[in-house]
């Protein structure tokens, strides 16, 4: 058997971070509307960073499965886009400097490489790990994009309310890496932003602002998001303009807000102490009226596996 480093090459082992938190986002399957790629997008175009390792992806990715995108010019093919998975080392807005680990999600060898990042964590004393996902969900984007929250320890998501209970999903390298981390006793959590099921294959930035805002929130990086902001009002307001010329779509769309409501409603009680005189009986839907836990559960489901079905 290979030895885990060997799927990498380590460009430096001098890094400035001591004790750093390492985020990683990797595109493919949790990656609905392409959340992650456009926060990790976002990092690298307004801070500095430089690369500290880089994986050999021709032992990890299945080409004809996912192939390339090339370049034809009149008699020549001029260029390629070849798949990357890199660890850089990214410094905040606030000079501190983190590890992001980030490229495509490989096909193959994922215990090995769940070993070797392993390594690397502890090579380079990491004390957190964070993901960054994007799922399907059952919600309107006129509503803030929320979070399932999950970790290694409960205590790093304690203020975070559970959306579902339990529930079967498709196999992911992200997945894989926080069970292996949270193994060999490293603490590791992750973030997976509900992307509204219908626009899992547009680019949806208001997903990315939520990430990296609760990915800032978690380990107290310092990360712009102002122009991810930006970008993020004018899709919302491009989507809502499609929606509305047709009366069907936004009929949908209605009926997703009335559901997310309920259910919001529903967890904020769930969250206040017992017994709260905050909120008036009279105008709390009542309990037919919500969705379950393992009703939105099994629409998850749903979107996962028609996600892992569809995907290539």
């Amino acid at each position: 058997m290979r030895d885990p480093d060997e799927l990498f090459e380590l460009l430096t082992d001098d890094i400035k971070a001591h004790s750093p938190v390492l985020v990683h986002a990797l595109t493919g399957f949790l990656d609905a509307g392409q959340a992650g790629r456009l926060a990790v997008a976002h990092l690298l175009s307004t801070l500095d960073y430089r690369v500290v390792a880089a994986f050999d992806l021709d032992d990890l990715y299945d080409y004809r499965a996912r192939r390339p995108r090339m370049t034809f010019l009149t008699d020549h093919f001029a260029a390629v886009e070849l798949p990357t998975l890199e660890l850089v080392e990214v410094t905040d807005a606030a000079g501190v400097p983190f590890l992001l680990l980030h490229g495509a999600e490989p096909d193959h060898a994922w215990q090995r490489l769940t070993r070797a990042v392993g390594a690397l964590v502890e090579r380079f004393g990491v004390r957190l790990t964070i993901g960054m996902h994007a799922i399907p969900w059952p919600a309107p984007h006129t509503r803030p994009v929320d979070v399932t929250a999950h970790a290694t320890d409960s205590a790093l998501v304690s203020g975070h309310v559970p959306w579902v209970g339990s529930l079967e999903v498709p196999g992911h390298l992200a997945g894989m890496l926080e069970l292996h981390l949270g193994d060999t006793g490293h603490e590791a959590m992750g973030f997976a932003a509900h992307v509204p099921h219908y626009l899992v294959g547009a680019e949806y930035p208001a997903a990315s602002l939520a990430l990296l805002s609760h990915v800032a929130d978690a380990s107290g990086l310092s990360l712009p998001v102002d122009d991810l902001a930006d970008a993020a009002d004018q899709a919302l307001h491009e989507i809502s303009a499609q929606i509305a010329q047709n009366p069907e779509n936004a009929g949908a769309v209605e009926a997703l807000e009335a559901q997310y409501d309920a259910v919001t409603t529903s967890r904020e009680l769930q969250g206040a102490a017992e017994g709260s005189d905050e909120a008036e009986s009279g105008a709390m839907p009542s309990a037919s009226e919500l969705p379950t836990g393992d009703e939105i559960a099994a629409q998850v489901e749903r979107f996962l596996a028609d996600m892992d079905s569809r995907e290539e």
